[in-house]
């Protein structure tokens, strides 16, 4: 084993993945440092990708390069592609994926990767010397040499698991935690902290009687979450199936509150709000009578199925005996209890733009050690921090991601800017240009910027041109051509939209709500023709995306504008080091919030929480506007 690496990837979960490759296909040599080989990709809750709002960055990881995208597409056993009754800004893919061909698909994709080796063992503390990471040791006793370390810890950071009263040390169920890290980071001036999460219990199919519960197919369209064409589901597609919880069962789960880790003070981390446990909705919910379980397959030959929903770290007898009021799990045997897990973090405001740590050079934080929760959330962070850690490497420009330009960087700029004070979670509201940020242009907005650092391919880049090539015609010919009542009024009537009594551009047409570019193809002859003349596998994405931009062109052009003229903030440079103690015309938590988190600009100081307009004033009256 060579003992000298360019750039050093700990852990393998879903933001070291991302970033190990990142890092590894922009030329750097990479090792990838993981606990257990056979768990890398590991889906430690949910066998799910995707969501509101975390759909948009796996499609934007996707359209970076990244490897997120491919694996789910190749491992999906259901596609939903979830608001299709609201507008595209808020259309969000989700597909729930079969576990194991989840992480056989990481490991083949990161076994064939070139420049990247993978390494198992245990990192115990970063070699650190001037303010500077140059390598790690390791349980096996190894001082392992890197220019750039990138530490994607996930929950292992002293991670203790609770089910009931009893408690275990470790990482994920079966799987040791990690120590040594955190002691000699917070030595080091960095701020940590504890946080928590839970996960449902699993059971066995066997024991559940589906007849009695809703099925819930999925999609069967075009729509998935890589860019590349040559990219399908390729296995069998399987229903989830949704019940509910009644009286009965929040009767059972309150006879165990006092035995819950969450009340009885056992557990005193912070916890998610968007997704609390079982015990938690009882309790927050009191009045509330019901609540929606979805039992979820694990894969096409498992008989494991997930009960979301139900997350719970009550003890085994009170997770059993409430299940089992649950129609359709009367009978239901378990595979395992669910849990909850306590781990450390540190805070996000000790970090650049770049995922690059402030207090130490060439160390990059990506995943739940930032604070956030979520596959999605982690690797969008690591793909952005092998990509800077590469940077680094070769003493090369930061890439970040503006928030106007990606999920992705409304994600980090809350995390640097913000901090967290519960598990981040990437929401639609976060965003401020949500119509910029659809996840149908994911490749419009980072195909080109990604290729141009050397990270996405020339296929991805020939596939966005031809794509935007074909939209513009199909636009052009929609502007042009003229629709005459005759054509048009049958399929107007059919649509219960008014007639029109003289001839039209069919632009004009399509701009009513309540007409389908792709219902125009079966009544205009000339239209289909135009269709035909896009590759076929590229066809039903092109319609969708000219569609979504000739109806919403005036939402577009109008956030569009508003994301200029607020990005004249971001030019604004504050100099590094700048004392705000000094500046007394500042608010007193002003002064405070900004030495804290020391902003690169005035829009990144406008963001932190206690920094109010007038505080912004007077900074641009200090540097000159």
């Amino acid at each position: 084993m060579d003992f000298k690496y360019d750039v050093i990837v700990v852990g393998a979960g879903h933001a070291g993945c991302e970033a190990a490759s990142a890092s590894a296909r922009l030329g750097s040599k990479t090792l990838l440092i993981t606990m257990d080989m056979n768990k890398i990709g590991q889906m430690s809750c949910n066998p799910a990708v995707g969501g509101i709002a975390k759909g948009q960055i796996v499609r934007e990881i996707d359209a970076l390069g990244g490897q997120m995208g491919i694996v789910t597409d190749k491992s999906a056993i259901q596609f939903r592609m979830l608001n299709r009754s609201k507008g595209p800004a808020m259309w969000s893919p989700r597909s729930q994926s079969d576990r194991k061909r989840f992480i056989e698909q990481w490991v083949n994709t990161l076994s064939f990767t070139e420049n990247l080796y993978i390494w198992q063992d245990v990192v115990s503390s970063l070699l650190i010397k001037d303010n500077t990471v140059y390598g790690v040791h390791t349980a096996l006793g190894l001082d392992i040499i890197a220019k750039a370390v990138v530490l994607t810890n996930g929950t292992f950071l002293n991670g203790l698991l609770h089910f009931g009263s009893t408690q275990i040390r470790g990482g994920r169920i079966a799987e040791p935690a990690s120590s040594g890290i955190t002691e000699q980071l917070r030595d080091l001036g960095f701020i940590t902290d504890r946080m928590k999460t839970g996960t449902p219990c699993r059971v066995d199919a066997r024991s559940i009687d589906f007849s009695q519960m809703t099925e819930q197919k999925g999609d069967n369209d075009n729509h998935h979450f890589s860019h590349l064409p040559s990219v399908h589901r390729e296995l069998k597609q399987m229903s989830c199936w949704i019940t509910y919880t009644n009286p009965l069962t929040h009767e059972e789960l309150r006879k165990g509150l006092d035995r819950s880790p969450l009340y009885n003070g056992q557990i005193r981390s912070i916890g998610p709000r968007y997704c609390p446990s079982i015990e938690t909705k009882i309790v927050t919910f009191a009045d509330k009578e019901a609540h929606q379980l979805f039992i979820e397959p694990e894969g096409v030959d498992s008989c494991e199925y997930y009960v979301n929903g139900f997350s719970s770290s009550l003890p085994l007898d009170i997770q059993i005996n409430a299940l089992k009021t649950v129609k359709g799990l009367e009978n239901v045997v378990l595979y395992r209890p669910g849990y909850a897990i306590e781990y450390d973090f540190f805070d996000p405001t000790h970090l650049q733009h770049t995922l690059e740590t402030k207090l130490i050079h060439n160390l990059f934080f990506a995943g739940q050690i930032n604070g956030t929760t979520g596959y999605e959330e982690a690797a969008g962070q690591g793909i952005i921090a092998g990509i800077n850690a590469h940077q680094r490497v070769v003493e090369g420009e930061a890439f970040v991601l503006s928030r106007d330009e990606a999920y992705i960087g409304v994600l980090i700029d809350d995390l640097v800017t913000k901090g967290v004070d519960e598990p981040y979670r990437m929401f639609t509201s976060r965003a401020e240009y949500r119509i910029l940020l659809r996840e149908d242009n994911a490749d419009v907005r980072l195909t080109e910027k990604s290729y141009n650092i050397g990270l996405a391919s020339r296929e991805r880049l020939d596939i966005l041109h031809t794509k935007l090539a074909c939209e513009q015609q199909i636009t052009e010919f929609m502007q042009s051509y003229t629709v005459r009542p005759l054509q048009i009024n049958s399929y107007l009537r059919q649509k219960s939209t008014p007639e029109v009594s003289h001839s039209v551009k069919l632009i004009d047409i399509l701009l009513r709500p309540q007409v389908s570019i792709f219902e125009l193809i079966d009544v205009l002859p000339e239209l289909h023709t135009k269709v035909d003349n896009i590759p076929a596998e590229l066809r039903e994405e092109v319609l969708e995306s000219t569609e979504i931009n000739i109806k919403y062109k005036g939402y577009i052009e109008r956030e569009r504008l508003a994301a200029d003229k607020l990005q004249r903030l971001e030019n604004v440079k504050i100099p590094a080091g700048f004392c705000y103690e000094e500046q007394l015309s500042l608010s007193t938590e002003a002064r405070q919030k900004l030495t804290k988190v020391q902003p690169l600009t005035i829009g990144q100081a406008s963001r932190i929480p206690g920094v109010s307009p007038n505080d912004i004033s007077v900074l641009l009256v200090l540097f000159g506007r």
